[in-house]
């Protein structure tokens, strides 16, 4: 039976097996009667702004009420709004989230956090998987009912707000910010309103198709020339489910999440404020980052690919700061999960506290250049390092950089996509270094 659950939930083209409402009505059920299991009888589901959203949240909702379980509707909230109510709100033993993260339109998701605003470890992912495909469960007596919550915003942008002392300021940080015409598109104006900040907002108008589309973290184009045009001091980019964010310096260059951690470490090493004395990123990280944080003094601890990996040896190493070069950044010390939207403000709080720009701040990493290509697969995902021409094509790239470089080739945890990431001294080498590699896996899979 092929396993639903991938790096980051149940993701799949909308309407077809199986991210279809079937599997919606089948999660919901299981994520209500994980909620019941601990003692709780609510279950909170948000979205962002897919046309396919509505129904999977229709089916979701239904299945959850058949399993006794009370459903509060968040409607349209990042990812991280969601792990923020199941923590707040009481009674509340699940929230599930329907998103496709960065994926175009035609894509979605779900995604459960457990209470706490944590997400499901493997073995409560394996029983909720196990509710799924279970023909034999008896429908319950009591059905739950079905409800939205009217301030779910609004309770969100109070809670990023009240970690951050921008109201003392003396003038207004101006700022463009890219909604990726996702699920940030209404809480950014709630958090960035033109009480604390002078912000103009791009990309803000969803209309189901277009989120991610040429726009957001992935596609920072807009927002440079943005930021340039109007003099701003930064820009910001959420992607679909605003759990990850990029951002642009005044000079209109991109600052990507390695950049943003070392900024956000260092600032903290100065104020003694980074317990333990240790970041966690995972190992598609620039090698740049760990050279800075070794000037800074700063203990560098790497692990696989995705949030919840850096979330779980964060916990394991006691870390309270760590991410993704991709944008998703943890600082747990705030909040539970990655959230877009607080580390941007976490990188203007260091703004605002040193006085510096953020062009100055990024110089505290050298970015080496790093070249990542994705390359369409069959679904089978053969072992690639037992294909000859693959495998030699890596060891050949592997000994022309030497020490000057790493290679790192793995599956996409979500999509039919092998990722070619070659690090090097010199950018046109790494490009051809890439391609080559690239090259040897479309003619072979």
């Amino acid at each position: 039976m092929t396993r639903l659950f991938g790096t980051d939930g149940i993701r799949g083209r909308a309407n077809i097996p199986p991210m279809t409402c079937e599997t919606a009505l089948k999660t919901g059920r299981a994520a209500a009667m994980l909620a019941l299991k601990m003692g709780q009888n609510q279950v909170v589901i948000g979205k962002d702004t897919r046309i396919s959203g509505d129904m999977l949240e229709a089916a979701l909702a239904a299945g959850a009420a058949s399993a006794g379980a009370d459903v509060g509707l968040a409607g349209v909230i990042p990812t991280p709004g969601v792990a923020f109510l199941t923590t707040c709100r009481k009674g509340v033993g699940a929230g599930i989230v329907i998103s496709a993260s960065h994926n175009p339109f035609y894509d979605n998701g779900i995604k459960i956090f457990q209470k706490g605003g944590t997400k499901l470890t493997d073995a409560q992912e394996d029983a909720v998987e196990a509710h799924i495909h279970d023909a034999h469960i008896v429908p319950r007596d009591k059905v739950g009912k079905i409800s939205m919550i009217p301030d779910s915003l609004d309770m969100y942008a109070q809670f990023l707000l009240d970690r951050f002392p921008f109201r003392k300021l003396s003038g207004r940080i101006k700022l463009v910010v890219d909604a990726s015409n996702g699920a940030a598109f209404a809480i950014c104006r709630k958090v960035f309103h033109d009480r604390l900040f002078d912000a103009v907002f791009i990309h803000d108008q969803p209309d189901g198709f277009n989120i991610n589309k040429d726009c957001g973290s992935q596609h920072t184009q807009d927002l440079q020339e943005q930021v340039k045009a109007r003099g701003a001091d930064l820009g910001i980019a959420f992607d679909g489910d605003a759990d990850r964010m990029i951002a642009v310096d005044e000079k209109g260059r991109e600052i990507t999440g390695d950049r943003i951690l070392a900024i956000c470490a260092s600032h903290a090493k100065s104020k003694n404020q980074l317990k333990n004395n240790v970041v966690v990123s995972t190992i598609m990280s620039n090698i740049g980052l760990t050279k800075a944080l070794d000037t800074l003094g700063i203990d560098h601890v790497t692990t696989g690919v995705g949030d919840r990996k850096v979330l779980e040896e964060m916990q394991r190493c006691g870390a309270v700061m760590g991410g993704e070069d991709s944008g998703h950044m943890l600082f747990l010390e705030d909040h539970t999960t990655g959230d877009g939207i607080l580390s941007a403000l976490r990188l203007m709080a260091v703004m605002a506290d040193t006085g510096r720009s953020l062009s100055d701040l990024a110089e505290v990493m050298q970015v080496y250049p790093q070249v990542l290509k994705n390359v369409t697969v069959n679904a089978s995902r053969p072992d690639f390092t037992q294909i000859s021409p693959i495998a030699d094509a890596i060891a050949q790239v592997e000994a022309q950089l030497g020490g000057k470089g790493r290679v790192l080739v793995r599956y996409s945890g979500t999509q039919p996509l092998l990722r070619v990431m070659v690090e090097g001294p010199d950018k046109e080498v790494t490009a051809a270094c890439c391609e080559k590699i690239c090259r040897a896996i479309r003619e072979n899979i």
